[in-house]
């Protein structure tokens, strides 16, 4: 799964000196900053959290975003280009826990608990290094 985008997002000067910032490929998916910077920060922040939960979660296909050349502009406002992460997102916002039961042969388990290894902790090492992490 794809987790890295790049998407044009629409940024409008706001009268008091902020920014709203608008993604015209994907319904639903605006924010604002007090400064260019805070904005691109923000900009980063609600494409990642609207592309996992509109589209990865669903698992459906984010759309194809539009060409930056192809974007019609109003008055104070230009377009600038928002990459985000939803991997990076999805370890920093959706790290809940999550019970499982395994089976594993009862020697194997005497062992472990002989050892005093941690189940969880070990199943986490193997799947983070089955998963490439």
């Amino acid at each position: 799964m794809n987790s890295k985008y790049v998407y044009p997002a629409i940024f409008t000067k706001d009268k008091d000196g902020g920014y709203t910032i608008d993604f015209p490929d994907i319904d639903g998916c605006f924010t604002e900053g007090d400064s260019l910077p805070e904005g691109i920060y923000m900009a980063e922040d609600a494409l990642a959290l609207c592309i996992y939960s509109f589209y990865e979660e669903k698992h459906i296909d984010p759309p194809t975003p539009s060409d930056v050349s192809s974007i019609k502009l109003k008055k104070d406002q230009f377009v600038n280009l928002i990459v985000c992460d939803t991997l990076a997102y999805r370890k920093k916002f959706n790290s809940k826990a999550v019970k499982k039961t395994v089976t594993i042969p009862s020697w194997l388990n005497e062992e472990a608990l002989a050892l005093e290894l941690n189940f969880s902790q070990l199943l986490k090492e193997a799947l983070l290094s089955k998963v490439n992490m």
